[in-house]
């Protein structure tokens, strides 16, 4: 009888997280820019999928702040219990090398555990500068080196290090402006304070098809079904770009695996409806659904690779 109780005792101490009745109140979901972004886009509406499937509140909150990496510090100590997560995109990779003091580590404080798929940026431009072809972007800018001043979410952003990447393979010489956020960013390229920047699709189109600015290229290996008539920057004059890049959900390291397939499952079920796939893609977002192990080798994949172009660029966050 003693033994049975303690084989009991051992197999209900045993029982995982994700057994227990999940979730059992809201969930925060985090996104570490200000509102108005691609990724405050994007969140927002797997966040509403999400609490249509697990039948609780999932709460958007942003958290902007130092390239992103205040909000995921909050979700690197959060407990594991499955109410604290958020959604990123590679700039999570970019931060693992841009900041020297962090307080988490990418890949052991960080659970991957949903990839919704990527989305190329467009190269958008206000109509005060007089360029309407990519073409016409290049000549301008080398003729007028540092005349142009592009925007982006601040200094290591995924809008200022695509552009960077851009210039070392065009020799190009443009104006970086940072800002906190993309969404105050996009404000000012739209107000005439800034005149170009590399925004994701889900951010730019809105405000390419209402006319308030001008997309010139995109910056995938090909073209976007969302724009299909727009060139990508390597057909249309600097061969060898390509920036691309992803979005997805992420939890605490010590979220359980049963948590982990859980999430996993419920985002792909959302991502599989055709009327999400319809809408996110009129946002540019290619979706691609796959494994949380996949996703979690396209993370590691990308801190070495971003790594390695922040040491060559000489880019530090501020």
């Amino acid at each position: 009888m003693i033994a049975r109780l303690a084989l009991c005792a051992i197999l209900l101490h045993a029982l995982p997280v994700f057994a227990q009745a999940y979730p059992a109140r809201p969930i925060r979901m985090l996104v570490p820019f200000a509102p108005g972004g691609s990724v405050d886009i994007i969140g927002r509406f797997v966040a509403a999928k999400l609490a249509d499937d697990l039948g609780q509140p999932v709460v958007v909150e942003n958290r902007s702040g130092a390239g992103g990496t205040i909000a995921t510090a909050l979700v690197a100590k959060a407990s594991g219990d499955g109410y604290t997560l958020m959604t990123m995109h590679q700039g999570l990779a970019f931060n693992a090398s841009l900041y020297s003091d962090l307080s988490y580590d990418t890949l052991r404080d960080l659970a991957a555990i949903a990839y919704y798929g990527a989305t190329p940026n467009v190269l958008v431009v206000t109509d005060a500068l007089p360029v309407k072809t990519f073409a016409e972007f290049l000549t301008y800018a080398r003729a007028q080196p540092r005349r142009i001043a592009y925007g982006s979410g601040g200094v290591g952003s995924a809008g200022h290090l695509s552009v960077e990447l851009l210039q070392s393979l065009a020799a190009l010489q443009l104006t970086h402006v940072p800002y906190k956020g993309s969404g105050p960013a996009i404000a000012d390229l739209i107000g005439g304070q800034i005149h170009a920047m590399l925004l994701t699709m889900p951010a730019a189109i809105p405000y390419v098809k209402n006319g308030k600015l001008r997309a010139l290229a995109t910056s995938a290996a090909r073209r976007s079904p969302a724009l299909p008539d727009l060139p990508t920057i390597a057909e249309a004059g600097v061969p060898g770009y390509e920036y691309a890049p992803w979005f997805g959900l992420f939890g605490p390291g010590t979220l359980p695996k049963g948590l982990v397939e859980r999430l996993h499952l419920s985002v792909n079920k959302a991502l599989g409806e055709a009327a999400v796939r319809e809408k996110l893609a009129q946002q540019g977002l290619e979706i691609e659904t796959t494994t949380s192990e996949r996703f979690a080798a396209i993370v590691r994949a990308d801190v070495v690779r971003w790594g390695k172009i922040i040491r060559e660029t000489g880019v530090r966050a501020e």
